[in-house]
């Protein structure tokens, strides 16, 4: 499931794909988006999320030797999910830069609130940011990438259509939701079911 070299573009074919990818690849996360609340996002990560991600990268930063290529794929390929989890990017978002600060200077530890819970089984916490550490003193960090461990009994409950809730206990924003059909579907789709 991981990406590899040649499942990427050179740079100029990729000028050449952009626009099109872009397109196709914004279409594709809008149904891997979950609002838990007004300023709290999961977006849910995959193979296409992440060769996108990658491309961008790579075009950016104008990479193109192996070494470095090899390098963003090591960054990245542990983002996409593996048949029993779900990978996902939780931002923190406000419009305003100063009402931001002070919100995120409440939030510590926020990450270890976020959750998923298949049926009635039990809450699945999320595993945080296990490249680094995120929170420091009582102070969040405006992005963190999450890893849902999904049980075997979580993954027989979604083999017969359980619904699958979302949310965070934090305090500051506390909220949960339950996924419509069509953003389930997406996201089984990432599971081997």
């Amino acid at each position: 499931m991981t990406l590899t070299r040649n499942d990427l573009w050179s740079l100029e074919e990729y000028a050449e794909r952009r626009a099109q990818f872009r397109e196709q690849v914004l279409a594709h996360k809008k149904l891997r988006q979950v609002q838990l609340g007004p300023h709290a996002t999961l977006y849910f990560e995959d193979k296409l999320t992440m060769q996108y991600q990658i491309q961008e990268m790579l075009r950016v930063e104008r990479i193109f030797e192996a070494a470095a290529i090899e390098e963003e794929l090591d960054a990245y390929n542990p983002l996409i999910p593996d048949g029993s989890n779900w990978k996902a990017t939780f931002m923190i978002e406000y419009g305003d830069v100063e009402e931001r600060q002070r919100a995120l200077a409440t939030m510590g530890g926020i990450e270890e609130t976020v959750w998923v819970q298949i049926g009635q089984g039990a809450k699945a916490y999320a595993i945080a940011n296990e490249d680094m550490e995120r929170t420091r003193d009582s102070k969040a960090a405006a992005v963190h990438f999450m890893r849902f461990e999904l049980s075997d009994q979580d993954l027989a409950a979604l083999r017969q259509s359980a619904e699958v809730q979302m949310g965070l206990d934090h305090a500051s924003i506390a909220n949960s939701v339950t996924l419509n059909a069509d953003s389930r579907q997406v996201l089984c789709n990432d599971l081997e079911l």
